[in-house]
């Protein structure tokens, strides 16, 4: 029987649309040890579409064109130490959102947005 979807693959990805696609990509690589999987490039240096691997999960994206622009999103991230992250992230020229901060649910996170204009939420649960 064939698969539905590649084995290395989950059955859900966030498909990002950004301004800036190979900065995202380079910003994912630095602050989450992302593992870039494909990255095809288009006119102008732009990206047409790129995957990269975060942990047991693929990040799609493409660089806005005509018809498809970059759109504002919030992807949730889970980390090992979320302090340590957010720290990276900071190092690596993202906006804070929010520092870290535990409420009341059980998980410590902060929130910063990229240059391409999305917002990750990076947490740690605790509890």
């Amino acid at each position: 029987m064939t698969n539905y979807k590649p084995d290395t693959y989950n059955s859900v990805s966030p498909y990002l649309v950004v301004d800036g696609a190979n900065a995202t990509i380079e910003f994912l690589k630095a602050v989450f040890d992302a593992q870039e999987l494909r990255r095809f490039p288009g006119e102008e240096g732009k990206v047409l579409h790129a995957e990269v691997r975060l942990d047991d999960s693929i990040i799609m994206m493409t660089d806005g064109a005509p018809g498809f622009p970059p759109t504002p999103a919030f992807v949730y991230v889970y980390v090992k130490d979320v302090d340590a992250v957010y720290e990276r992230v900071l190092a690596a020229g993202a906006e804070s959102v929010q520092a870290p901060v535990k409420k009341d649910d059980e998980d410590r996170r902060g929130g910063v947005k990229d240059s391409g204009g999305t917002t990750w939420w990076i947490a740690t649960k605790v509890e």
